[in-house]
């Protein structure tokens, strides 16, 4: 099975090269350098969180989604417990449903189509529907999905081993890194004022109530504001 993907990857690194351009690829390859990059703070958190090493490098190649395993291993790491962890986990992964709708067409079919899932995330999604035509976003999807598979585990690699020799992580700055990816991220939805309602009331909700639930639960109290998202829109509509 190793040598029928390590096969399906050089044959498919060799098909993008035709399809996408010299630019696209560029961009593509900066995108999983940065990943490479904050894979580099994930698994230096993680151990010095007090995981094992290759605990990051396993969850990196297994789960491959950064905001879910960040939210894993700082729930535990803060005395959450693991059915919090994991079911924070969850819910911000769920996000990969309408991620699955907007590019079924891409993921091809049998065992192409479970690899195609396994690297699905913001990025290939984000570069898929940006191209035009079929081909085009096959190729774009595929070259961000495989880059982000090798980059991200290596990146945790070398991250693990940063932790295990430099103890504090913390004077390096690199936990600040992954939430000021994720606020880059989230700062153009904020134009929308039923949005920018939605996620103020969501946090205000966890602040309110993390004095008194354990890690990540407070997480999950603010998708009550939800909700909200629905009657704003509607009021905007109305107007």
């Amino acid at each position: 099975m190793t040598n029928i993907a390590v096969a399906f990857s050089i044959n498919s690194m060799c098909s993008l090269k035709r399809t996408l351009d010299g630019g696209q690829l560029r961009d593509i390859a900066l995108v999983c350098l940065a990943v490479g990059v904050i894979g580099l703070s994930y698994g230096a958190i993680a151990v010095t969180s007090g995981f094992a090493w290759w605990f990051p490098v396993l969850m990196g190649a297994l789960v491959l989604a950064a905001s879910s395993e960040f939210l894993f291993v700082g729930i535990i790491a803060a005395g959450g417990s693991p059915v919090a962890a994991l079911l924070a986990g969850l819910l911000v992964n769920a996000r990969h449903l309408p991620f699955g709708l907007t590019v079924p067409n891409v993921l091809g079919r049998g065992w192409r189509s479970l690899l195609g899932t396994h690297l699905m995330n913001d990025e290939t999604v984000v570069f898929a529907i940006a191209q035009d035509g079929l081909p085009r976003k096959r190729a774009a999807y595929w070259a961000c999905g495989l880059g982000i598979l090798a980059c991200w585990p290596a990146g945790a690699a070398l991250g693990a081993l940063l932790g295990s020799v430099v103890k504090d992580t913390g004077a390096l700055g690199l936990d600040a890194m992954f939430p000021a990816v994720i606020l880059a991220l989230i700062l153009p939805a904020m134009k929308e004022r039923a949005v920018r309602r939605t996620a103020l009331a969501g946090a205000a909700l966890a602040l309110a109530v993390t004095a008194f639930l354990p890690a990540g639960l407070p997480v999950l109290v603010a998708l009550a504001a939800l909700p909200l998202f629905t009657v704003n829109t509607t009021e905007g509509a109305m107007r």
